[in-house]
Order: structure tokens, then sequence, then C-alpha cells
């Protein structure tokens, strides 16, 4: 079942059009990875489901993006509320300079949805998801910059679902780390589709063949084509998939 429909969207920066005609369904408790060349629009796509381009001046978007059937580009959208249900892990770990438990408990505290004295029990389930509570839960007060950068990313996958999100996307969440957090962040996704939405922006073949369900290829600016993984990777539809995932294209 689809959990975010998007219907013709372009997007442009200024005059600039960085996407063009985008139609894709994306599946709910499932992982869908978006792979293609460096500026082919991946992420700026990634941002347009929670409306972090926002932010960017000039910016411009036409047609639609349906989250459980309902425009999140409407006039009436509120986009607070849209950021806690579409979650963001970012390219490089990004942990606020706080302890290990303000971290996770940010977004609670903020969205005043538990009062002060039932964080406790969010943070320890969020940590417990992510598989760092036993790592962490003796120094739960210390600088979360001090954990390693593998800790730091999996920690901020903690702070995204404290919210209780729907859907979680993730901006090439592995790029700067070491294979082995790599395998542990990868091992993570697996274990969080059950219960999430996961779009994954990677520029790694062989982790978007690990551990998607169905992959979309971007190409200047253009979403070639999308399908099941395995039949992506084996028996893609267009000419110009084939040459990018053999290396001929790219």
């Amino acid at each position: 079942m689809e959990k975010i429909s998007v219907q013709q969207l372009n997007f442009f920066y200024g005059a600039k059009q960085a996407l063009s005609d985008i139609s894709l369904d994306i599946e709910d408790r499932k992982i869908t990875a978006l792979i293609g060349p460096s500026g082919c629009g991946k992420s700026t796509f990634l941002r347009c489901l929670n409306r972090m381009n926002d932010t960017i001046p000039g910016t411009r978007v036409t047609g639609q993006i349906l989250l459980d059937g309902e425009n999140i580009y409407a006039p009436d959208t509120d986009v607070i509320g849209l950021r806690s249900r579409v979650g963001m892990v970012f390219q490089r770990p990004n942990p606020f300079p706080q302890s290990i438990f303000d971290n996770v408990a940010f977004g609670p505290r903020v969205l005043h949805t538990h009062r002060e004295n039932g964080l406790a029990p969010v943070v320890e389930a969020s940590l417990q998801q992510v598989g760092l509570w036993d790592e962490v839960k003796d120094i739960l007060r210390q600088d979360a910059l001090r954990l390693s950068l593998g800790q730091q990313q999996r920690l901020c996958i903690a702070r995204a679902i404290a919210v209780k999100p729907e859907v979680i996307l993730m901006d090439e969440p592995c790029s700067a780390l070491d294979p082995i957090a790599t395998l542990e962040v990868e091992e993570l996704m697996r274990i969080l589709r059950a219960n999430f939405c996961i779009v994954i922006v990677t520029h790694n073949m062989q982790q978007a063949a690990r551990v998607s369900d169905r992959t979309g290829f971007f190409w200047l600016g253009k979403l070639v084509e999308t399908d099941a993984t395995e039949t992506m990777f084996t028996r893609p539809s267009n000419k110009l998939t084939e040459d990018y995932i053999t290396g001929r294209a790219g």
C-alpha cells in the first residue's frame, strides 16, 4: 500500500528546473532507494517529501505530493506537523551539542508530546530501537559529540524516531561511516522497515541492492524508471539504467 504518491512534480531553484515531471508511488513499510549520479536531483527530491526545500529562497514547486492521500503542498498544511510525520536523517551525523539524553528528548520536548518526567521511557525506547541503549545507558548525560561517528548516526536516527514519525528520509546516511558502522546502519534500516516507510538516497549501488525493496533511478532531474530492486539490478527496462548500473554511464 502506498504511503506517498508523487504526481507530476516539478521543482525550480529560481529559473533553473531541477526536477521534471516526477511521478512515483512510495510504499508503506518498505525501503525505497533512490540512485543516480551526483547532481541528478535525488536529494532535492528527498527534501521535497517533507518540504525542507521551503527554507531555500526562490524555490518553487508544481505538482502534488500526497501523504496518506493529502497534498502536503496545500496552502493550509501544518509544515511543523508534516516534519514530525516525515523525519530526516542527514548525510553526516549532526547530533546537537547536548547530552545523549537531550538529543533524543529534543523533539518530544519541543512538541510537548510528553511531560518532562515522562521523557526517560521515550529516550530509552528510541535508543533500544536503534540498538544503542546498551552502549550508552550509563553515559546518557555525556556530550553526544563524544560518540563515534557510527554511534552519532544511530543517535540521530533515534532522535528522528522519538517523535514517532511515519516516514524516515535518509540522505546518504552511511557516506561518512566506516564499513562496520555502515553495516550496522543498514541492519538497522531493515529492522525499522517493519514500522516505518523509509526512503534512502545513496550513491552506493551495492547498498541499494542490499537494503531496499524498490529502487528509483534519477538522471538529469528526471526519474528514468522505478521497479522492485531485484528486477532493477538484473533486468532494468531502460538502456540508460543498465548503462548506469554496469558503470558505462554516469
